[in-house]
C-alpha cells in the first residue's frame, strides 16, 4: 500500500471557512451536510470555482474526500488534479462583503500549447474584441481541439457572434499550428456552459 503523507492534505480549510461552513451547517438543520468544491472553469485570471454544500450520501466513487474537524470536502476526480495544495479561505473584502475564496498555487496551463493559445487570447483576441464588450475564455486544449467559452457582449448577438467567432477561431489556428479545430462551448441560449456539465441524456439543441 502506498504511503500518502497524512500532513498535507489535497486542499486545506482555514479555520475562518471552517467556522463558516459549520455555521452554515448548523443553520440548515442536516447534521451531514457536506461541502463540495469544484474548478468550474479556467481563464487568465485563473481557476473559476463553485462551492456547494451537498448531502453526504451525494459523495461520488472517485471524489477525493478531505476532512477537517468533522467536515467533509468532496473533490471531483477532475478538479483534484488543478487543487493539490490549495487553500478554502472566507475573506471580507473592502466592500464588507463576504465569499469563499480558494488560494491555488498551482499553474492555470501547464501544456505549452495552452500556454500559446492563452497568451494569444490575452494578448491579441481579447484586446480586439473588448470593443464589442466580448471576451473569450480558454477551457481546454484536448488533442488539436481548442475549448473556448464566450462572454460578455458577444453571447446571443446574432449573426455578429457568427463572424467574430470565425474570425477568433482563425486567429487561433492560424496563430497556434497544433490546433485544428475550435470548439464554442457557449450555449447561447441558457448562458450555461454544457462543456463542464455533467453528461446526461436528451439533451436537444434547437
Amino acid at each position: 500500500m502506498s504511503q500518502t503523507t497524512a500532513t498535507q492534505p489535497l486542499v486545506s480549510v482555514s479555520d475562518r471557512a471552517l467556522t463558516e461552513i459549520l455555521h452554515h451547517k448548523a443553520q440548515d438543520g442536516r447534521p451531514d451536510l457536506a461541502a463540495r468544491l469544484a474548478v468550474v472553469g479556467k481563464s487568465s485570471a485563473g481557476f473559476r470555482y463553485s462551492f456547494d454544500f451537498v448531502e453526504a450520501h451525494a459523495r461520488a466513487a472517485d471524489d477525493v474526500v478531505v476532512e477537517a474537524n468533522g467536515l467533509l470536502l468532496f473533490i471531483d476526480a477532475k478538479s483534484a488534479e488543478f487543487l493539490k495544495g490549495s487553500r478554502v479561505d472566507f475573506v471580507t473584502n473592502q466592500w464588507g462583503g463576504t465569499s469563499f475564496q480558494v488560494d491555488n498555487p498551482n499553474p492555470i496551463w501547464t501544456d505549452p500549447v495552452s500556454v500559446h493559445v492563452q497568451e494569444l487570447i490575452d494578448t491579441q483576441i481579447n484586446p480586439s474584441i473588448a470593443s464589442h464588450g466580448g471576451f473569450i475564455e480558454l477551457l481546454e486544449v484536448r488533442g488539436e481541439n481548442a475549448y473556448i467559452k464566450m462572454g460578455g457582449g458577444c453571447q446571443g448577438c446574432g449573426m455578429a457572434d457568427v463572424t467574430l467567432k470565425q474570425g477568433i477561431e482563425a486567429a487561433i489556428i492560424d496563430m497556434v499550428p497544433q490546433i485544428k479545430k475550435v470548439i464554442d462551448t457557449t450555449d447561447h441560449a441558457g448562458g450555461t456552459n454544457p462543456y463542464y456539465a455533467p453528461k446526461s441524456g436528451g439533451h436537444h439543441h434547437h
